[in-house]
């Protein structure tokens, strides 16, 4: 097996026409330098080096192993300079996928943050669900996930085997109830949900609609849901309408509220936990740790809630 370090005693031997030259270029004693040439020509079973009086010249295929070790050093050097920026976070690229509400307040900060700090340090991004993005992490597709799950149901909900992974909580984001302004319950301080049997209700995603079910089962009722979006701007325009009623995340509500639309606490009270999810492996790529970081940093950012007065 040719090495690296083989290469370049044949390079420098080439270059400076003798072992004293080539050990003097290289940093090593002249014996070093015969013992690495010998051991090259065993493994290549060929004479590399012919003597000549005190100096000595390349053999035919010591030639070709020095012409080629330009090309082969070269790429070498530049792999280890790319691996030492990305390790030095002068370089680097994080793969994330995040769910959509949170595209809306966490992204945005945590990569703002990123590109403040390490300028050089490219974080790509793609919206997903919680059980499309784990998949995607699982398959090796993104680095990092922006997850969720409700209180009682773990992260992947038996879509994913998640002992492959290390998630890291960022937020717990509390449940409200939406309903219009002209709505019977709008000036209440606390919505029971056990009041709210007879109402027509919008639900979103999958796992969002599972979580509807889940709460008024417990209230004793199973809601009709009239309309389903994964679209939190159209739940509320819906909501304003005096179309139905729905659960929105105060998440959320940080950055979007329509004014016709009130929203309350819930009881009993509900909560999601919002975690990022990634592997062990990644978790010591130093961007990919930068941008938990930063994503952690954004949800400590004090929320803007807008709720009823």
């Amino acid at each position: 097996m040719i090495d690296a370090a083989g290469l370049r005693v044949m390079k420098a031997i080439n270059d400076e026409g003798s072992f004293t030259g080539a050990a003097l270029a290289l940093g090593y004693s002249q014996p070093a330098i015969s013992q690495m040439v010998r051991r090259l020509e065993q493994r290549t079973g060929t004479v590399l080096v012919e003597r000549v009086g005190r100096n000595v010249r390349l053999t035919e295929a010591g030639q070709v192993l020095a012409r080629h070790a330009v090309a082969v050093l070269s790429a070498l050097d530049a792999a280890e300079e790319e691996v030492a920026a990305i390790a030095g976070l002068r370089s680097g690229r994080v793969r994330l996928m995040a769910f959509p509400s949170s595209s809306a307040t966490l992204v945005p900060r945590a990569l703002a943050l990123v590109k403040e700090r390490f300028p050089d340090v490219t974080v790509t991004f793609t919206e997903a669900e919680p059980p499309e993005s784990l998949a995607a992490l699982r398959a090796g597709e993104c680095d990092l996930a922006v997850a969720f799950a409700y209180e009682g149901t773990d992260l992947g909900r038996g879509e994913e085997d998640l002992d492959m992974f290390v998630t890291q909580q960022l937020l717990d984001d509390e449940v409200r109830l939406a309903v219009p302004t002209s709505h019977r319950l709008a000036k209440q301080k606390v919505a029971r949900l056990a009041d709210l049997a007879e109402e027509n209700w919008i639900a979103g995603c999958p796992r969002c609609r599972g979580h509807l079910l889940q709460l008024c089962a417990r209230a004793g009722f199973s809601p009709n849901v009239g309309f389903e979006t994964e679209d939190y701007v159209a739940v509320q325009g819906l909501v304003a309408e005096g179309l139905g009623v729905a659960l929105i995340p105060d998440l959320i509500l940080r950055t979007a509220h329509h004014t016709d639309v009130v929203t309350l606490p819930i009881e009993p009270a509900s909560r999601r936990q919002i975690h990022v999810v990634t592997t062990p492996d990644l978790k010591r790529v130093p961007a990919v740790q930068a941008t938990i970081d930063a994503l952690v940093e954004a949800a400590k950012t004090p929320p803007r809630v807008l709720v009823s007065p």
